[in-house]
């Protein structure tokens, strides 16, 4: 059985399986650990396993392989990638840098090494309000996500903020139109996104928050029906978590997050495919705003 053959390759290589919510169901079973990107940051950070297979996309394994430079990464798909992670320039932020005084560049944790190695700080989507909130800049340059960055900028009127103009492709979608076709059809249901949607969808929610917060949300809610405004790859935890209440989703699936199969899954341990390999340097330069947000958001 597939299942238990992973099991005991992971034993074997000494290996810890991470794997996102927005993967296949099969495969956040077959992990030790599931959670949303900061969950598995820390994880990535505190584990003493000798290989780390990371069940997500690039920018994923990318960052566990930057906070464990000395381990083994894995990916089951090194073909599986976030559009949103390269939407923002090198010369946009030396611009900025150059123009705007007193500029802290905030990387949202989905994006590439080498943005994260031209920023300040990281921050995820359940940790960004608190860490822009501990910085003392007053200029924020908020990169590669511009409707996470608008959604952090409502919090903080008097900073002001600049954006590389990045979207999230699955949650970019969501029309203003979409959510009150389904808030009609479903009276009762509230209504869960993730601040990846835009401002005008966000204003429709009776809440905003990251792929943990609202799992943790619909579970402590009263209500029993919900649509969901987040990648639908969630409805397995939440399904777990929330037995009975219902769940309506209106985002598309991430398709790079689903080239995570279980097969995938196996053959990665199998013939240890394919692994996370970065430059020295640039590992050095993106760590320091990785682990200034793990700092910060303690």
């Amino acid at each position: 059985m597939i299942t238990e053959e992973i099991r005991r390759l992971k034993e074997e290589n000494n290996a810890v399986i991470l794997a996102h919510y927005y993967v296949d169901g099969q495969v956040q079973e077959a992990a030790d650990y599931v959670g949303d990107s900061f969950y598995l940051a820390k994880m990535a950070a505190k584990t003493d396993k000798q290989t780390i297979v990371f069940c997500g996309v690039r920018f994923m394994g990318e960052s566990a392989k930057i906070l464990n430079p000395d381990r083994c990464v894995l990916l089951p798909d090194e073909s599986a990638d976030c559009p949103m992670a390269h939407m923002a320039t090198e010369e946009q932020i030396l611009r900025l840098r150059k123009e705007v005084p007193d500029l802290a560049v905030v990387c949202y944790i989905n994006s590439s090494a080498k943005l994260k190695s031209l920023s300040d700080v990281c921050v995820t989507s359940s940790n960004a309000v608190k860490i822009v909130g501990a910085l003392p800049n007053k200029n924020i340059l908020f990169i590669p996500d511009a409707n996470l960055g608008g959604y952090v900028q409502k919090q903080f009127p008097e900073k002001k903020f600049y954006f590389s103009g990045g979207y999230c492709p699955v949650h970019a979608v969501l029309l203003e139109e979409d959510i009150l076709s389904e808030k009609q059809a479903h009276p009762q249901a509230q209504f869960l996104v993730h601040p990846e949607a835009c401002k005008e969808v966000c204003a429709l929610a009776d809440f905003t928050g990251s792929t943990s917060e609202i799992i943790e949300y619909a579970q402590k809610s009263a209500a029993q029906e919900f649509i969901l405004g987040t990648e639908p790859g969630v409805l397995y935890e939440l399904e777990k978590r929330c037995p009975g209440k219902r769940f309506y989703p209106v985002t598309p699936v991430c398709e790079d997050m689903k080239r995570i199969t279980m097969e995938k899954l196996l053959a990665c341990l199998r013939e240890k495919k394919y692994e996370v390999i970065m430059d020295k340097q640039l590992m050095n330069a993106a760590r320091r705003p990785l682990e200034r947000m793990l700092e910060l958001a303690k």
